[in-house]
C-alpha cells in the first residue's frame, strides 16, 4: 500500500501473517510434541526513494529451526529481539553507495531470520551458528559486477559494538559467488538466547548461487571458530565446519518444490572441556529437508518434512527430555498470507 506523505515523499506498508503448526519427536525440554502459535504477524514500513530513505518492521514472530528448541511468538519478543527487530536509516550519497544506521539484518549465512524469506518453513543447522541481528552501522557498496558491505555492529545483538563484518559478492548472468566474514574483536562475558557463546568467535562463508528461470541452486561451505577466552567462559575453544545445498524449483499452477541437505561437525571433546557447539563437543549432525509449497496470489501454505540426524552426542545435549537421543523428525505446516 503506497501513502503520499508531502515533503517524506511516497511511503509504503506491507506486512505478511502466518500461523505456524509443528508436529516432532524427541522433543527437547521446555518444547511440546506438538506445537502452534504465530509463525509472523508483522508489518513493514519503508522509505525507499530518496537520498534519505528507512525501514521499520514490527510485529510478533517465531522463530523454528532444525536441531534447535521452537521459540513460540509468546517468547520471542522477550528473548530474542523485541517488537522491533528490525529499523534503520538508509542514506543515498551516491547512485553506487549507501550507508545504513540502526537494527539490521546480518551479513553472514544463506538463509535469513524470519520463515517467509526463506526457501524452507525452518531454518538449518548452520544458521544456528550464525547470527541473525545485528545493531551497527553498514556501508554498501556496488561496483560492477562486484558488490561489497562493510558492517560495525554488536555481533549476535549482544549491545557491546565490538564485531566487524564484510562481504563480497560477483555476479555474472544468472551465477553469483559470494565471500563473508565476521568475528569478534574484542570479548563478551555474558550469554543468553540471543547471544550464545558464538559472539566470541568468527564465522566465514563461501556462497555460490545459481539463478535462472524456474531454478534456484546454491550450495556454501562455512566455518567458525570460537577460540579459548577464560575472561568470556571459554576454557577450551572449539571450531566448525559444514556445507549446505539448497535448492528450490517452481513448477505449475502456483506450485513449487525445495529441499535442502546438511553436514556439520565439530572439534573437541568432553574430557578437554572444549567449547560445546552444537551437540556435545566433537559431535556432528547431518539434516535433509523437502518442503512443497503452494502459493495463489497473497495467499500462500508450505509444508517442511525434515530430519536431523547427530553423532558422537555428549548425554544431556541431544534430542528428548533428557538429551540423549541423537535424532529429530519434523513435520512443519505453515498457512498465510502477504500483502
Amino acid at each position: 500500500m503506497n501513502l503520499e506523505a508531502g515533503p517524506l515523499g511516497k511511503l509504503s506498508l506491507n506486512g505478511v501473517v502466518s500461523g505456524i503448526g509443528l508436529f516432532q519427536n524427541n522433543a527437547v525440554s521446555g518444547n511440546n510434541p506438538q506445537e502452534g502459535a504465530f509463525s509472523n504477524a508483522q508489518i513493514f514500513f519503508q522509505k525507499a526513494e530518496g537520498w534519505w530513505q528507512f525501514y521499520v518492521q514490527t510485529g510478533t514472530y517465531s522463530v523454528v529451526s532444525l536441531g534447535s528448541p521452537f521459540v513460540s511468538n509468546a517468547k520471542s519478543n522477550s528473548d530474542l529481539w523485541g517488537p522491533v527487530p528490525t529499523a534503520y536509516v538508509k542514506l543515498v550519497p551516491a547512485k553506487n553507495t549507501n550507508v545504513m544506521i540502526g537494527i539490521l539484518p546480518t551479513l553472514i549465512g544463506a538463509e535469513y531470520t524470519f520463515s517467509f524469506q526463506n526457501m524452507n518453513v525452518e531454518r538449518g543447522l548452520l544458521w544456528n551458528q550464525e547470527n541473525a541481528i545485528t545493531r551497527g552501522v553498514q556501508i554498501n557498496q556496488t561496483m560492477g559486477k562486484f558488490t561489497a558491505s562493510l558492517s560495525y555492529n554488536d555481533g549476535f545483538y549482544s549491545n557491546r559494538y565490538n564485531w566487524l563484518t564484510g562481504s563480497l559478492t560477483y555476479t555474472k548472468g544468472p551465477h553469483s559467488l559470494a565471500f563473508i566474514g565476521g568475528g569478534n574483536l574484542g570479548q563478551t562475558n555474558w550469554q543468553n538466547l540471543a547471544t550464545p557463546i558464538q559472539n566470541n568467535g568468527m564465522l566465514y562463508n563461501l556462497i555460490y548461487t545459481y539463478t535462472k528461470g524456474s531454478w534456484i541452486i546454491q550450495p556454501y561451505m562455512q566455518y567458525s571458530d570460537v577460540p579459548t577466552n577464560l575472561k568470556g567462559g571459554i576454557p577450551r575453544g572449539a571450531s566448525t565446519w559444514g556445507g549446505a545445498i539448497l535448492a528450490s524449483r517452481v513448477l505449475k499452477k502456483g506450485f513449487s518444490l525445495t529441499g535442502r541437505w546438511e553436514y556439520i561437525s565439530s572439534s573437541g571433546n568432553a574430557a578437554a572441556n572444549s567449547a560445546n557447539l552444537l551437540y556435545g563437543p566433537g559431535s556432528a549432525a547431518w539434516s535433509l529437508t523437502m518442503t512443497p509449497t503452494y502459493q495463489y496470489k497473497k495467499f500462500f501454505t508450505r509444508t517442511d518434512i525434515s530430519l536431523v540426524q547427530a553423532t558422537n552426542t555428549t548425554s544431556g545435549d541431544a534430542f528428548g527430555t533428557f538429551g540423549s537421543n541423537t535424532s529429530q523428525t519434523r513435520g512443519v505446516v505453515e498457512l498465510g498470507f502477504m500483502f
